[in-house]
């Protein structure tokens, strides 16, 4: 079934990882994908995948956390694309360190990409979404975000900042048939965890009661949900895909 038949998502961050698996799940659902990711690259890469499934795409290489490159890429957008429809804030970046060795530089990258990018992206299509009296947008949060780690200072609160601007979005455009929910992803298989050690695998892996990893699939799978006619009723809501660790 085509959930999104003859929608546009716009998905940052979809040049590898999760934002690939949403745009890819999109596409198969039947939308029309903008990708975009911080490398002509990436984004290129996952917009040939779009368009190998039969599927419209757009290529963008933008700086998520600079105002005026989002703005412009938002004026194109909307300019060749014609509309959006779903918007997914996925892109994200990881500088750890504890607290007091953590520079300022470290704090103000993850919170630049993290925060102020969903800011700027949500921003620039609002006035748009509002005109039209329908969208969805989906902000990828994670589990980090609600239970915090030694570490992450910088990349908790990038992510549980993000669950406060879901919600009061969510307050804001629901009037106007405009939903706003977050996902707060587990331990998925990507690049940021392919990082971690083999003792830091098995600590994890003994927290999650499902016994595994998640994949990018499964994050994929919640947001279709989200955009999809099924999340029609659901906005301001956090949905944790975690494998039941943190419930």
């Amino acid at each position: 079934m085509s959930q999104l038949a003859q929608q546009i998502a716009v998905v940052t961050g979809a040049g590898r990882g999760i934002g690939r698996a949403i745009a890819l799940r999109f596409a198969e659902a039947g939308a029309d994908v903008v990708c975009v990711s911080r490398t002509v690259e990436n984004s290129e890469k996952v917009a040939g995948e779009v368009r190998a499934m039969g599927r419209r795409a757009w290529a963008f290489a933008v700086d998520v956390s600079d105002a005026a490159q989002v703005t412009s890429a938002a004026e194109r957008i909307l300019a060749e694309a014609g509309r959006v429809d779903v918007l997914v804030n996925n892109a994200g970046v990881t500088r750890d360190g504890l607290l007091m060795r953590m520079s300022e530089a470290d704090w103000d990258a993850v919170l630049g990409t993290n925060l102020r990018g969903a800011f700027v992206f949500t921003k620039a299509f609002t006035r748009s979404l509002l005109k039209q009296r329908s969208g969805r947008i989906i902000n990828i949060a994670s589990v980090i975000g609600l239970m915090g780690n030694a570490g992450q200072c910088n990349y908790a609160a990038s992510k549980a900042g993000l669950i406060g601007f879901t919600k009061s979005v969510a307050r804001e455009l629901g009037s106007r048939g405009i939903t706003c929910n977050a996902i707060a992803p587990g331990f998925i298989e990507t690049d940021m965890t392919s990082a971690l050690n083999e003792e830091q695998r098995t600590g994890l892996l003994k927290q999650i009661p499902l016994g595994g990893f998640g994949r990018g699939e499964d994050i994929a799978e919640a947001a279709l949900y989200l955009a999809g006619p099924g999340g029609r009723y659901v906005t301001g809501q956090v949905l944790v895909v975690d494998g039941g660790m943190v419930m």
